[in-house]
């Protein structure tokens, strides 16, 4: 028999904010001064609700996964259906449904070529098997290639691969002695193009080039135009370097179009997605790639297999909730939602671009970023951001800044009428804080 003498009843005396402290680590947090966290119970929509039944409109849609709205109940259905036929099965030498219909669905609407899908957990891990996608290709090919190129201030992921091509930071501090070399850029612009091209041109053992497609996320939601990456993927192209778009965050209409990559004339080799993939339901990860690609790997020689795979690989029931969100994605009235807060982030940055507190204001698509007057640099560690982040929340409006940056992200679904509240909250703490 098992022992069950150490299985604890919950200690009803305290509360659930009570009861995580004493038990959960919480990410990107230093536990020994942090905020109180907030119990959340239930969403509905654009809004989740606490234990003492308060709403938040969910203005980043928990960390830009939840595009539909929070327990949506068509995914959920889907979801519900496909428990009581498979929940799961190991993913090497077996098949299901889920997966093959997902992968037959996704592959037509993103950009390019793509011909193939290798299923993971998360953002981090697609975007490691698309670097070992890269470096083993050129090995499998005889002309090993061992260097990576990436933009200075980028963030990929917290696995050692995806650290190792995100830019050098807080996030990767403890770790910078252990990541292996990679040649960081600047973003490009109508200045230092040519720079950039020329640089590229004269790489000879560089594997491939990665790139969050026209906004890095963490690095400050910085915002960059589509043609000057264009010029670069193209230079990238002549000097013989595979593309990885990592649109893990961009994906799925973030940037006004379905993908970010739609903008671009080159296309990617190979694109990395996870976050709004399931509707922000339940992990999953896709990196997809070209029959290039792919046909490197084919051989005889078992050394040539790509040896990577995940026990929950092609869950069924994040296929199935994948899909459910795709089908909602790609309904007129979603991309409608996306264009219509795409338009009114652009009058509100117009509204307050001038305002003596606002150093910087950037927009593209449903994504719009505000950066903070403080008098120093722009730093993620900045003492603002726990003013604003408590000020918002005490307005009922979860806005998770990046130090001194704030930024809206919402769900498509989210009306005009909420927004307004949070543009009127932001303009209000312009003038207080």
């Amino acid at each position: 028999m098992s022992d069950t003498s150490k299985l604890q009843t919950p200690n009803s005396k305290l509360n659930l904010a009570e009861r995580d402290k004493k038990v959960i680590w919480h990410p990107y947090t230093q536990m020994k001064n942090a905020l109180p966290h907030i119990p959340i119970v239930k969403g509905e929509g654009v809004y989740v609700f606490d234990q003492d039944g308060k709403k938040y409109i969910d203005a980043v849609s928990s960390w830009w996964v939840n595009i539909h709205g929070h327990a949506h109940p068509y995914i959920a259905q889907k979801v519900a259906e496909q428990l009581n036929v498979l929940e799961h099965v190991i993913f090497a030498g077996f098949t299901h449904e889920p997966a093959v219909l997902l992968a037959e669905r996704l592959l037509p609407v993103l950009p390019g070529k793509q011909e193939k899908v290798f299923y993971t957990d998360n953002g981090s891990t697609a975007v490691e098997v698309a670097l070992k996608m890269c470096l083993q290709y050129w090995d499998n090919k005889g002309k090993p290639k061992k260097r990576i190129l990436a933009f200075k201030n980028a963030y990929h992921g917290d696995t050692f691969g995806a650290m190792s091509v995100s830019g050098r930071s807080i996030f990767t501090d403890a770790f910078n002695s252990l990541l292996f070399d990679v040649d960081f850029i600047d973003l490009p612009n109508a200045e230092n193009i040519p720079a950039l091209i020329s640089r590229v041109s004269n790489l000879t053992d560089t594997a491939c080039f990665i790139f969050e497609p026209l906004i890095l996320g963490s690095g400050g939601m910085l915002m960059y135009e589509a043609k000057y990456l264009d010029e670069l993927i193209a230079a990238c192209r002549k000097a013989g370097i595979l593309i990885i778009a990592d649109e893990v965050m961009t994906g799925f209409g973030r940037t006004g179009t379905y993908f970010a990559c739609e903008k671009l004339v080159h296309k990617p080799d190979i694109i990395c997605l996870s976050k709004g993939l399931t509707g922000g339901t339940m992990p999953l990860g896709v990196t997809t790639c070209t029959e290039e690609i792919f046909e490197a790997f084919l051989s005889e020689d078992k050394l040539k297999t790509l040896y990577h795979g995940h026990s929950f690989t092609a869950n069924p029931l994040a296929c199935v909730a994948s899909l459910a969100s795709l089908d909602i994605l790609l309904q007129p009235e979603t991309l409608a939602n996306i264009k219509r807060i795409e338009a009114k982030h652009a009058v509100f940055l117009q509204e307050i671009k001038t305002h003596a507190k606002v150093k910087a204001i950037r927009q593209t698509g449903t994504i719009i970023a505000i950066e903070w007057e403080t008098g120093n640099e722009t730093s993620y560690l900045s003492n603002l951001r726990n003013l604003l982040y408590t000020y918002f929340l005490e307005k009922g409006i979860i806005l998770r800044p990046l130090g001194n940056i704030i930024y809206i992200l919402p769900p498509y679904v989210i009306n005009d009428a909420d927004l307004d509240y949070i543009y009127g909250a932001i303009k209000q703490a312009l003038e207080e804080i």
